[in-house]
Formats: structure tokens, C-alpha cells, sequence
């Protein structure tokens, strides 16, 4: 599977996959045969002290693998029961075949009643899924939570999107989910990544150059894979202004703590010089606490015009603790020109005039927005606003319409490029729900900018560095402690 392992497959790239398998000759039953003893065999591996499987089968082909892994765990010797969703009579194809050949004789979906003991494996309606779960699915969901069994998932749990991972009215909680081949993203967005409880991706037996020759590639998990061969080399003769030189701004003196863990982290990722460009009033403030990092003094825009005539300073991060206004405006439409990261006051002092700043950026990508789930919003209240779209959807029309490498910040930060690109990252430990672990990412982005990493890629490596740092600094970290773990690629 590790040819494969870095793909992430939609539902409809999927069904593509296995059309086409069986249109090449592959015998789509025994891909079913497969996949069906492949959950018996988890199940058993799983819960060995189980006094019951209740095997729950839906009406398509996920039924079908269920009705499979029914047979392998009655032949077993394990006690089966078998509940399913509609007329198993109106089933077509692989999954008529499926329940022909089970001897479990099953009853209607709204008998089951959760027992001390019971396995629950989930095969009603897996990636597929694209509308509300019926309301008696909605209610068996309800009484198995209540009961606290444990549920297998065939594929993915049944009331996820297979695209999205949203939960579509309700969706079971599963400790662990088998799918096969690849994964989709569905499994690694929230919640439907935390629905799914430990997952194992098994391979069934498709070809590799069939499941690539579906797969658009657009999407992927963040992995070094998506950007290691854009990194810079390192040359023996190298220097510091070859590495590039970040500019992070100051806020006011009572709000320079951002600005400095965003320099130290641009410092710690590899930039070759960091500069802080404070107000004069907070020069003080900052040079207590620097070292390393330097520091110039820029109280207005005229100031920053003048300093931005030395060409060698080609990239900057603004907004940690900078202040919301039109200050911050003033500067960013001095920067429009050179490679920018614009992070927390800088994206809300755009939120009344976002066409602004896209404006300000076209031509090649040189802007990264790492925005939370309510900047963004504010940035891109439609796009924010539409329930219809998934996180991943969301992204990339950003990234299109701000022409600039997106980092849709939560616990499935979604890196989008405009040219329609995007990469869900998965490293990030929960303990880095941090104040000021965003100053530090934004840091870690711009530092790799400075190095010359193109915008996407930035932004996609600096957030896996970031949630490495997290791992590496442990549970009770904070910000001044995460920006000292952080190392260069």
C-alpha cells in the first residue's frame, strides 16, 4: 500500500476506480470477497471477546461487503446477527450475490436492540453518502451511542460525507474503520477524522496504475512528499542573505510578544537574517528580549516606503499583534510588491473591503492568509457561509479569489493554492490550541518564504514543521516553548 499511501480518493474518483477495474477484467466479486473477510478478520482481531457481531447492511455495495464479513464470522464459529436497511430483495449485482450467499437470516433495521456484548460492524451506506441519513438510521445511531457498543465501520461511518467528512444529520462514532486501497478525504477532515476512531486502509487487489489513473491528485494529506522538491539546497559557500531576510512588524509596546515569536520561529525555520520593524515607542520593549533577531524602527507608512528601497528585504509577516486598522492597510499596500505573510489583525483590518487586498496581489502567488475558522469568515463571508461546501471547498475558492496560498487553520488545517491544489494536514497534536502557537506558525511560513519556497509550498511545509514542533515540545507547551522546538527541513 505504500505506493498508494500518499493519495486521497473522493467517492466519485473511487466508483471511477472500481468501474474501471472491472472493466479491465478484475472480477468485481471477488473484490467484494476481499474486502468483506478483510472486516471479519478485523473484527475478530479486534474484539475477541465479543458475544455478538450485529452486522448492519445497507442497501448497496457497502451492504454487500457486509453480508461477506457476516459469512466469514458465522463460518468463524462467532455468534452473528444481521439487521438490514430496505428490501435486501431489491439488492442488484455484487451485493444480490453477497446476500445469497449469507446464511444469516436477517431482520429489518428498526428490530435491533443494543445488548451487553455486542459488536456493532457498520455497512449501511460507507463514502457514499450525499444526503441525510433516513430518520430510523437516525434513531438505531442514537441507541447504539446510548449503549456505548463498539463500532467497526465498513469503508466509513455510515451518516459521514466521503468528500467532506461532515456528518449528514447523524453519523456513528467508530473505534476503528476499514476502507480499502486509499483513503478519502473524508477520513481525514473533521469530524469525520475523529468519527472514525483508529483507521486501516486494506488493499483488495486493484492495480496501482488504475486507482492513479482516477485519481485527480488535487487533494492529498500534508505530507513532505507534496513540497521536498522544491526545498532549497544547501551549498557549502552559502551565506545569510542567500537564505533570505524576514521582516516581522511590531505592535505597540504593550503588544510586542507576537511579533517576537513569529521572528523567532522565521529565525529557527532557516531564515538567513529577522528583522522586527517596531513603532519607536516599542523599540524598548522589544530590545529587552532579542538577541539574535534585529531591529529597526518604522513608526508610518512614508518610513517603511523609504527602508523598502533596500531590495534585499523580499519578505515580511504582518499582523501578529500589529493592530486592526488602517495602518496595517497602509503597510500592506507598501508590500504589495514582495512575498507576504498576513496573519491575525492584518486578515480583520481587510474584513470591510476584502477586494482590497486581492487587488493588491496578482501575478505570481506571493501572499499567504493563515486564517482561523472566524477570520476567514470575515475575509470570505460567502464563501465562510455556504453549508454546502466542505473545508477543502472552502480553501481553494479563497486561494482562487485572493489569488494567494491559503492556510485554513483548525484541527484539519487544509493548505489550498489557486491553482485549485490543496493538502489537508494530520500532525498536529491537540495541545497546540495554544495562545500564540499561530504567531509561531506564521514565523515558520514566513521563514521558509524567505528562503524562496514558492507561496503554497511554504505555507504546506510550515504547517507540518509546525505540528512536528508541537510533538516534539509535548502536552503543556507554550508558545515560547514551541517556537524553541522548532527546526528546519
Amino acid at each position: 500500500m505504500s505506493d498508494l499511501s500518499d493519495l486521497l480518493l473522493s467517492p466519485a474518483e473511487m466508483s471511477a476506480v472500481d468501474a474501471a477495474a472491472a472493466a479491465s477484467g478484475i472480477d468485481s466479486f471477488g473484490l467484494m470477497e476481499r474486502a468483506g473477510a478483510a472486516v471479519a478478520a478485523a473484527a475478530l482481531r479486534l474484539h475477541p471477546g465479543s458475544l455478538r457481531f450485529v452486522v448492519l447492511c445497507g442497501p448497496g455495495n457497502n451492504g454487500g461487503d457486509a453480508y461477506v464479513a457476516a459469512r466469514h464470522l458465522r463460518e468463524s464459529g462467532a455468534a452473528v446477527a444481521l439487521f438490514h436497511l430496505g428490501d435486501p430483495s431489491r439488492l442488484r449485482g455484487d451485493a444480490a450475490r453477497a446476500r445469497a450467499g449469507c446464511a444469516v437470516e436477517g431482520e429489518g433495521l428498526g428490530l435491533y436492540r443494543p445488548a451487553t456484548g455486542d459488536v456493532v460492524i457498520d455497512g449501511l451506506f460507507g463514502a457514499g453518502l450525499t444526503r441525510e441519513v433516513p430518520e430510523d438510521v437516525r434513531a438505531l445511531i442514537g441507541r447504539v451511542a446510548e449503549a456505548g457498543l463498539p463500532v467497526l465501520a465498513i469503508d466509513l461511518p455510515s451518516g459521514l460525507d466521503g468528500r467532506t467528512g461532515k456528518v449528514l444529520g447523524a453519523a456513528f462514532a467508530a473505534h476503528n474503520t476499514i476502507t480499502f486501497m486509499t483513503r478519502k478525504p473524508g477520513h481525514l477532515l473533521m469530524p469525520g477524522r475523529e468519527l472514525c476512531g483508529e483507521l486501516e486502509v486494506f488493499d483488495i487487489g486493484i492495480p496501482a496504475r488504475i486507482i492513479r489513473a482516477e485519481a485527480s491528485g488535487i487533494v492529498a494529506e500534508n505530507t513532505p512528499e507534496a513540497w521536498k522538491g522544491v526545498l532549497p539546497a544547501e551549498h557549502l559557500e552559502t551565506h545569510k542573505y542567500k537564505r533570505g531576510h524576514l521582516v516581522v512588524f511590531s505592535g505597540e509596546a504593550d503588544k510586542t510578544g507576537a511579533a517576537r515569536m513569529s521572528a523567532i520561529s522565521g529565525l529557527k525555520a532557516g531564515a538567513g537574517l529577522v528583522t522586527i520593524a517596531a513603532p519607536r515607542a516599542a523599540m524598548a520593549a522589544n530590545a529587552a528580549h532579542l538577541t539574535a533577531v534585529m531591529l529597526h524602527a518604522v513608526d508610518d507608512e512614508a518610513e517603511l516606503e523609504d527602508w523598502l528601497s533596500d531590495r534585499r528585504m523580499q519578505t515580511f509577516i504582518l499582523g501578529p499583534g500589529f493592530g486592526i486598522g488602517a495602518r496595517a492597510r497602509g503597510f500592506v499596500k507598501a508590500l504589495a510588491e514582495r512575498r507576504l505573510v498576513l496573519d491575525a489583525d492584518g486578515i480583520s483590518s481587510f474584513k470591510d473591503d476584502p477586494h482590497e487586498l486581492y487587488d493588491l496581489f496578482r501575478g505570481e502567488p506571493r501572499l499567504v492568509l493563515t486564517p482561523h475558522e472566524g477570520e476567514f469568515t470575515r475575509l470570505f463571508p460567502d464563501i465562510g457561509g455556504d453549508k454546502s461546501l466542505g473545508k477543502v471547498d472552502k480553501a481553494v475558492a479563497a486561494a482562487r479569489r485572493a489569488n494567494a496560498a491559503i492556510v485554513y487553520k483548525g484541527a484539519d488545517t487544509v493548505i489550498a493554492s489557486p491553482d485549485g491544489r490543496a493538502l489537508i494536514n494530520t500532525n498536529a497534536p491537540a495541545w497546540l490550541a495554544t495562545a500564540g502557537s499561530g504567531d509561531v506558525l506564521a514565523g515558520i511560513i514566513g521563514g521558509l518564504l524567505a528562503q524562496g519556497l514558492p507561496a503554497f509550498e511554504a505555507a504546506a511545509a510550515g504547517v507540518w514543521l509546525h505540528g512536528q514542533a508541537g510533538h516534539r515540545a509535548g502536552k503543556g507547551l507554550t508558545a515560547e516553548e514551541l517556537a524553541a522546538a522548532v527546526l528546519p527541513l
